[in-house]
């Protein structure tokens, strides 16, 4: 039997602005590091609305992003200290906000909450398009 070897990566940190093009770079590198190139836009993308949300609506700006390689994509998830859910709605397009749930459900195969013991855990599945050789 096969043994496992995909890969997780785990960064802890404390949300600001500033940090999330830093953030997003990082996310770039792993998944480049694990040859899923093709899915480092949308990642970018995902992983930096759950940590907006964490910055602008959770009372501490702590949290964790765990990166893990899947055998058809990867699976990413932010989890923060506090239990209020994310809530997607149709988006305004003339607001300056509030699009940033709707736009990652529209862009991961799947995605969920899971309530924790110390708050809640976000996550995100995305999918690598099948390449025929």
């Amino acid at each position: 039997m096969a043994e496992n070897t995909w890969q997780r990566y785990e960064l802890r940190l404390r949300v600001h602005p500033q940090t999330l093009a830093d953030v997003r770079r990082a996310v770039g590198a792993r998944l480049r590091l694990w040859g899923r190139d093709e899915l480092i836009t949308a990642a970018a993308m995902c992983v930096t609305e759950l940590l907006s949300n964490v910055h602008k609506h959770a009372a501490s700006p702590d949290c964790v992003l765990a990166l893990e390689e899947r055998p058809h994509g990867i699976y990413a998830a932010v989890s923060d200290s506090e239990s209020g859910l994310p809530v997607v709605k149709e988006p305004d397009f003339l607001s300056e906000s509030g699009r940033g749930m709707f736009l990652l459900s529209k862009t991961a195969h799947t995605w969920g909450t899971d309530l924790t013991p110390t708050g809640k855990t976000v996550w995100f599945t995305l999918r690598a398009e099948a390449v025929d050789p």
